[in-house]
C-alpha cells in the first residue's frame, strides 16, 4: 500500500503517521500535489464533512509588546508601520466583534500584545468577554492574551471564556533562535493551564520562517501530545521592519503539503487556516479548504486579509459550507471525551504513558529501526509518490501582497468583514 493510502487509513483510525511518513508528505513533489490534497481531503471530510469554520479577530491591544518575537510586527523594537493602541474599551470591542460575528463567524478571537495579562488586565478581558456574549448568545469566546499566570486561566474560564490560543510557533529545538524573551517550555505551560482550567485549548505553528522539515513535523508531534482541540496553522507574513523581512520560503504548493501533514497527524481536530494564506496561497486557497476546516473572516492583527465576502464566495464556490452557530465543530468523541486527538484508548499522543511521539528516547514514532514507512535511508515514501529531487527554492519576495491593517478595531473606519 503506498503512503498516501497508508495514511488515510491511520487518518480514519485516528492513528499516529510515524514521523518518517509526515516527513515524506513535506517531500513529495509538485507533480503529486494534487493526489496529497485529495488523501489529506478524505480525512478531513470523514471527522467534518464539508464545513468550514469562520473565526474573527479582535485585537484588544495592537503593538507596544516587550517581547522580541522575530516574525511579529508588534515586536520590541520593530520598525513595522502597524497600528498602536492601548485596551480597547469592551462596548468597543464588542461592537468590532459585532462586525464578525454579522459576517457568518461563530467564534471570536480576543487577542492582546505583551508578554502576558496583569489581574487588571483579566478583568478587563472578563468585561469584554461578558459584553460580547450578552450581545451574542452562542458566540464562542476565545482568549489570546500571551503568558497565563496561576489562576488566570480559570479566571478567564468563570467569565466565560470558552478557548485559550497559545500557539508553540517552531521546534523546541529552535525555538530559541525565534525569541529569546520567554522560553519554549514557557508556552507549554500556558497551553497546559488552559486545559487544565476546563478551556478548549488551541494551538499551533507558524511556517516559513526558514525551519526545516524536521522542524516542522517536531512542532506538529509536540503539538499532538498537548492535545488541543484547534490548531492554527499560520504562514509568516514576513513584515518590513521585522528580522524575518526576507524570510520568503514559501509557495503554494508547500503550504498545501503542510496542512496536509497537520491534517494527517491530527486528524479529528479543528485546523485553521491562518495569518498568511492569502500572501502564500493566493489562488489556491480553496483547494486548502480540503485541508483545513476553519479560517479566520476578514482581517488579522496588524495585516489586512482577504475581503469577507469574498472569503464567503470561495467557500460556496468550492463546494464548501458556512458552519452554523448551533453546529458542534468536533466530532462526537473528542466533545463527549472533553479532550483532543489521541484521547481515546491506545490513541496515540500523550494520552496515556509512554504514548506520545518522541516521548521514547531518540525521538518520534517511526525513528527507530524497522519504524514503518519511509524509515529507510534517504527517508522515502512507500509507493507512488514523488520525492523532490532538489532542495526546494524559495519564492521571490512579493512585497506587494502585505498590506498593513488601517481599518476595524482601533479606528475610526469600518472592518473588512
Amino acid at each position: 500500500m503506498d503512503l498516501l493510502n497508508t495514511l488515510v487509513d491511520k487518518g480514519l483510525r485516528r492513528e499516529l503517521p510515524t514521523r518518517d511518513e509526515a516527513l515524506a508528505v513535506l517531500a513529495t513533489s509538485d507533480d503529486d500535489v494534487l493526489d496529497v490534497v485529495a488523501a489529506a481531503g478524505k480525512v478531513r471530510r470523514h471527522w467534518f464533512g464539508r464545513r468550514v469554520k469562520l473565526n474573527y479577530l479582535v485585537n484588544l491591544k495592537s503593538g507596544l509588546c516587550p517581547e522580541d518575537c522575530s516574525y511579529c510586527s508588534q515586536r520590541l523594537g520593530s520598525k513595522a508601520d502597524i497600528l498602536k493602541y492601548t485596551w480597547l474599551k469592551p462596548d468597543q470591542a464588542s461592537q468590532a466583534a459585532a462586525a464578525g460575528l454579522a459576517g457568518g463567524a461563530k467564534r471570536v478571537c480576543l487577542v492582546a500584545s505583551g508578554r502576558g495579562p496583569t489581574d487588571r488586565d483579566v478583568d478587563r478581558v472578563s468585561d469584554t468577554i461578558k459584553a460580547i456574549k450578552d450581545q451574542n448568545e452562542n458566540v464562542e469566546v476565545c482568549a489570546c492574551l500571551g503568558l497565563l499566570s496561576d489562576g488566570q486561566a480559570e479566571r478567564l474560564r468563570e467569565a466565560g471564556a470558552d478557548a485559550y490560543n497559545h500557539n508553540l510557533n517552531t521546534s523546541e529545538g529552535t525555538y530559541g533562535d525565534i525569541t529569546t524573551t520567554h522560553t519554549y517550555a514557557d508556552r507549554v505551560d500556558t497551553v497546559q493551564k488552559a486545559h487544565a482550567a476546563g478551556l478548549s485549548a488551541c494551538s499551533g505553528l507558524i511556517a516559513g520562517m526558514g525551519e526545516s522539515d524536521e522542524d516542522l513535523v517536531d512542532v506538529v508531534y509536540s503539538l499532538r501530545e498537548l492535545d488541543p482541540d484547534s490548531v492554527p496553522v499560520n504562514f509568516l507574513i514576513p513584515f518590513e521592519g521585522t528580522p524575518l523581512a526576507k524570510e520568503w520560503n514559501l509557495t503554494p504548493q508547500r503550504c498545501l503539503r503542510i496542512l496536509a501533514m497537520v491534517r494527517f497527524v491530527c486528524p479529528d481536530v479543528e485546523v485553521r487556516i491562518a495569518g498568511g494564506r492569502e500572501v502564500h496561497l493566493r489562488t489556491m486557497q480553496p483547494l486548502a479548504l480540503n485541508l483545513a476546516n476553519s479560517i479566520f473572516l476578514g482581517d488579522y492583527l496588524t495585516s489586512e486579509g482577504q475581503a469577507g465576502k469574498a472569503d464567503l464566495d470561495m467557500i460556496a464556490d468550492a463546494g464548501f459550507e458556512v458552519e452554523g452557530a448551533g453546529e458542534v465543530t468536533l466530532p462526537e468523541h473528542r466533545v463527549t471525551a472533553g479532550a483532543g486527538c489521541g484521547a481515546h484508548a491506545e490513541a496515540g499522543c500523550g494520552s496515556h504513558a509512554d504514548a506520545g511521539c518522541g516521548s521514547h528516547e531518540g525521538g518520534g514514532c517511526g525513528s527507530h529501526e524497522g519504524g514503518g514507512c519511509g524509515s529507510h535511508e534517504g527517508g522515502g515514501v512507500c509507493g507512488s509518490v514523488k520525492v523532490q529531487a532538489e532542495q526546494e527554492q524559495p519564492a521571490e519576495a512579493r512585497t506587494d501582497l502585505v498590506a498593513v491593517r488601517r481599518r476595524g478595531a482601533g479606528t475610526d473606519l469600518a472592518p473588512n468583514a
